[in-house]
């Protein structure tokens, strides 16, 4: 299918509030994607005390406060995950989560989550990717901060754990919030594809839509945006992301794009095939020609409308005899 697969990804941008998070999966429903994802995890279990924040983390949130701190007032329990899958049905959108520790894969796995999202941070991480691909689902890989000979044995963890290689897609992505353009290097999307024989996207942290498009353009299968209600609220990722009309116009490019895909055969459509005769000429009559006169470069010539002689007929008309009188401009019959 020539459709892209494309994730609204709310990550942690609902602040903590199950509220927030009901009406992104609205805005993210309304705007045409195919899921809304979450990010699952328990503070704890994925940083340490000592941990500290990426710069533009610092930049969006309290700099006092520790990546720790920050992390446990983006957690979300079991009954909210359960809350907002049901709202996702509601909505008719496909709820997705990463989960980023052991803990979280057991919790998305006994809810029964189909498509297994594994983060950048996380290429690296053997016995989670082992976990991960012993679940044999629909799992989407980011590579984000990796280079080729690392996403080539992730992606050899988990097949050998039991995914297949078919229920893999590699995202190619710039872990930088917001990504500058000149590092995005997207046509390395092409390079995992061609170099690993999988299915390949891209995870957008740049600002705006249009390298999302140039991924969809390019054959991306997936593509994953982060979405906020409102740029301005006070988080670590409301800055690089986009609002809701924004992806919106972005799913809108993307679907516009499937559709001028088409099937590769290259043939007139019924939309151009009626402007044939407005567009193409044909052969005329340069000056008053008599019944009985030869066809010669001098007095027939090529204009519109295309409904007479095609000018592929030139030599063929030239040299033979006019079958009767033609005025300037009109057409040449033989």
């Amino acid at each position: 299918m020539n459709r892209v697969f494309i994730i609204a990804e709310a990550g942690v941008n609902h602040n903590g509030s199950l509220d927030i998070a009901r009406k992104m999966i609205d805005a993210a429903s309304d705007a045409g994607s195919d899921a809304v994802k979450f990010q699952t995890f328990k503070a704890e279990s994925i940083a340490s005390r000592f941990a500290s924040k990426a710069e533009y983390q610092k930049e969006t949130t309290d700099a006092d406060e520790s990546q720790i701190e920050m992390l446990k007032r983006l957690e979300f329990d079991r009954d909210a995950h359960i809350e907002l899958m049901r709202h996702c049905t509601e909505k008719n959108i496909i709820f997705m989560s990463t989960p980023f520790d052991f803990e979280s894969i057991d919790l998305l796995s006994d809810l029964g989550i189909k498509i297994f999202k594994i983060p950048s941070g996380e290429i690296t991480n053997l016995p989670y990717l082992r976990k991960i691909g012993a679940l044999k689902k629909k799992v989407i890989l980011s590579t984000g901060m990796s280079d080729l000979g690392e996403i080539e044995a992730a992606l050899d963890i988990l097949i050998k754990a039991g995914t297949t290689k078919n229920d893999i897609t590699v995202l190619h992505c710039s872990t930088e919030y917001p990504a500058p353009y000149e590092e995005v290097n997207l046509k390395a999307m092409i390079t995992i594809r061609d170099a690993c024989k999988v299915k390949t996207g891209y995870s957008d942290h740049t600002q705006g839509i249009e390298v999302a498009i140039a991924a969809a353009a390019l054959g991306a299968s997936v593509i994953e945006k982060h979405f906020t209600l409102d740029r301005n609220m006070k988080g670590p990722d409301h800055k690089a992301s986009l609002e809701p009309q924004e992806l919106k116009n972005m799913v809108m490019a993307v679907r516009n794009i499937e559709k001028a895909f088409g099937d590769s055969n290259k043939r007139p459509f019924p939309s151009e095939i009626k402007n044939r005769g407005i567009v193409r000429k044909s052969i005329v009559a340069a000056q008053r020609i008599k019944k009985g006169e030869f066809f010669t470069d001098k007095n027939i010539t090529v204009k519109r409308p295309g409904t007479g002689i095609s000018p592929m007929e030139w030599d063929r008309v030239l040299g033979a005899k006019s079958p009767r009188d033609f005025e300037e401009d009109e057409l040449i019959e033989v």
